[in-house]
């Protein structure tokens, strides 16, 4: 199935651009699409955390996603 992916922050730096599309496996999770944007893109294991959120609610590892889905890479946040 084919996804678009919304990157910010430093995300967006590691993928170039702002969206990403991807086609992933039907029954893919949010664990199984980390572990891709992983392997194609070495930079997000140096991230201390990556969170995901699908349809504006932050999903553990296990979530399955479908193509529908808005999918938004949520990078590590840093303040003072």
């Amino acid at each position: 199935m084919k996804i678009e992916i919304l990157a910010f922050g430093i995300a967006k730096d590691i993928i170039k651009g702002q969206k990403l599309n991807l086609d992933i496996p039907a029954g893919a999770t949010v664990g199984s699409l980390k572990t891709n944007l992983c392997q194609q893109f070495p930079d997000f294991e140096k991230l201390k955390s990556l969170a995901i959120a699908v349809n504006e609610e932050y999903r553990t590892d296990d979530f399955e996603l479908n193509e529908a889905d808005e999918i938004v890479i949520i990078p590590p946040v840093s303040g003072g």
